[in-house]
């Protein structure tokens, strides 16, 4: 095993793991609720961590992390129900119609 990343929180660190779980990467979160001693120990030892069960696909795991964190932002029109959808989404929140091509 070798530690990815150190989250700024919990919920984040759990995001990523299950998001590279469901990506092929065996990643689990370690030190979940280490926060509950933060102060007897620094703060940011205290911090979760994102680990890969196999250490050779840390930088695969990372250009990927880094990819889902700079997801374009887009502004498209739904062509179902006329919702205005921005942001990186590729579905319309209100219907769940796919983006239209022309958007991309």
């Amino acid at each position: 095993m070798k530690r990815l990343l150190q989250a700024p929180n919990l919920a984040l660190a759990t995001l990523w793991a299950d998001m590279l779980c469901g990506a092929g990467f065996a990643a689990s979160v370690q030190r979940a609720w280490a926060g509950s001693i933060a102060g007897e120990i620094p703060p940011d030892q205290a911090l979760p961590e994102v680990w890969l069960q196999d250490g050779n696909r840390c930088d695969e795991a990372r250009e990927l992390l880094n990819s889902w964190q700079s997801a374009p932002h887009r502004r498209w029109v739904c062509s179902q129900c006329q919702e205005l959808v921005e942001g990186p989404f590729e579905q319309c929140w209100n219907c769940n119609a796919p983006m239209p091509l022309h958007a991309i």
